[in-house]
């Protein structure tokens, strides 16, 4: 019987995913699959999926966690200008590339995918190096405006490659940009289904005053926290505030709370993380402090939040400043630029916005409309007609 075909002549269409790393690279993977899962379905196909990263990776618990096959290979990570200390692992990791590339060429060989999916980090080059080999398909998305090293690499394998933003194509090689496509970055979907009222139940919070999301990202960070910390007294005399501050400083800063006066004590939520309550969280929240990182800035434009941007200077090519001078231009944030920011500086750019509703409204219009709650359908729908040019499916 052919591979393709099962029972009641149902076929079906392998997927071989590689990413990840981190959030940036892994969830837009997993919110992909998603997509291609119901795509597939609505064909009268089956979606078989094998995921391929690296053992320690984030990749690998979220794989696990959502009933996904996973199979580690050894990667290694070229860094253009390591400084004396990365030397010795940069030489390392030279040796670890090739082994990469044999492990991922037997696992490609054997899976024989119908189309492979690249979502960044350097654990897709053995991958993309393999499915040039075998000739397999391969679609590469790219979160961010500029290429990374690992995609400037695997650009020149795709077959298509798939952009968050238009911006992007001039950073491609001249010869390879008819291949591009701009599908936008994948958001998870629960985060636009988020319910006011549940978000205020969740933490006690007061329907009376407006609600401020502090997060630098899953494990927190030390400058946005440190900075809302000591602007805590003043804007709490105005806001309620969820501190998403990462398991290290939830001791510190449910310390912080408890010395707050009596009348600003409860209206201050420091958490380790914010998990599936997040799309309640987005909801009730009237402004976002954050950072400015590729899925940040996708979250924030898809669910159409007003917010205070911290970006994290330096960052790989100053991505996160340039997410953040985007989203300020173009009237859907207001961001904090300039090296070093000080935490009075934030505290005025959260009392212009907490005194304005008005402003508050006209940047979460501005935000929902550099908003792409279709990326994920985008990309699958890429991914099926990719799959078709090979003539894997009909």
């Amino acid at each position: 019987m052919d591979r393709h075909m099962e029972a009641g002549n149902r076929r079906t269409l392998r997927l071989l995913v590689t990413g990840g790393g981190t959030g940036g690279h892994t969830y837009p993977a997993l919110t992909t699959v998603a997509a291609l899962r119901d795509h597939a379905a609505a064909r009268g196909l089956d979606l078989d999926v094998l995921w391929v990263g690296t053992a320690a990776g984030l990749e690998a618990r979220v794989a696990a966690e959502h009933g996904i096959p996973f199979r580690a290979i050894t990667a290694g990570k070229l860094r253009r200008s390591p400084n004396p200390r990365e030397l010795a692992t940069n030489l390392a990791d030279m040796f670890r590339i090739p082994v990469g590339v044999f492990q991922a060429f037997g696992i490609a060989a054997r899976y024989r995918p119908d189309v492979v999916l690249s979502t960044g980090g350097y654990v897709c080059v053995p991958l993309g190096v393999a499915s040039r080999v075998l000739g397999r398909p391969l679609v590469m998305h790219e979160q961010i405006t500029s290429l990374g090293l690992a995609n400037r690499i695997l650009s020149r394998f795709a077959r298509r490659i798939a952009l968050t933003h238009p911006s992007s194509i001039q950073h491609l090689p001249a010869r390879v940009r008819d291949r591009a496509v701009v599908t936008g970055n994948p958001v998870r979907p629960h985060l636009l289904r988020g319910n006011v009222d549940a978000g205020r139940r969740h933490f006690g919070l007061s329907p009376d005053l407006p609600l401020v999301y502090v997060t630098g990202g899953a494990q927190g960070s030390r400058q946005i926290n440190t900075m809302v910390e000591t602007i805590l007294p003043g804007l709490l005399t105005r806001a309620q505030v969820i501190h998403q501050c990462g398991p290290g400083w939830i001791a510190q800063l449910t310390r912080t709370a408890a010395e707050l006066p009596v009348g600003l004590r409860d209206r201050y939520h420091p958490v380790p993380y914010v998990g599936a309550e997040l799309a309640d969280v987005f909801a009730a929240a009237d402004v976002v402090v954050s950072r400015s990182g590729a899925g940040t800035v996708a979250e924030l434009t898809a669910v159409g939040k007003p917010s205070v941007l911290i970006p994290l200077v330096p960052s790989a090519a100053d991505e996160q400043r340039q997410n953040a001078r985007y989203l300020a231009e173009a009237g859907a944030a207001r961001a904090l630029l300039e090296n070093g920011p000080t935490a009075a500086h934030l505290l005025v750019e959260l009392d212009a916005l907490l005194g304005d509703p008005r402003a508050r409204a006209a940047m979460a219009a501005a935000a929902g409309a550099l908003g792409r709650v279709d990326a994920a359908d985008s990309l699958a729908l890429v991914l099926l007609e990719e799959a078709r040019t090979d003539g894997k499916i009909g």
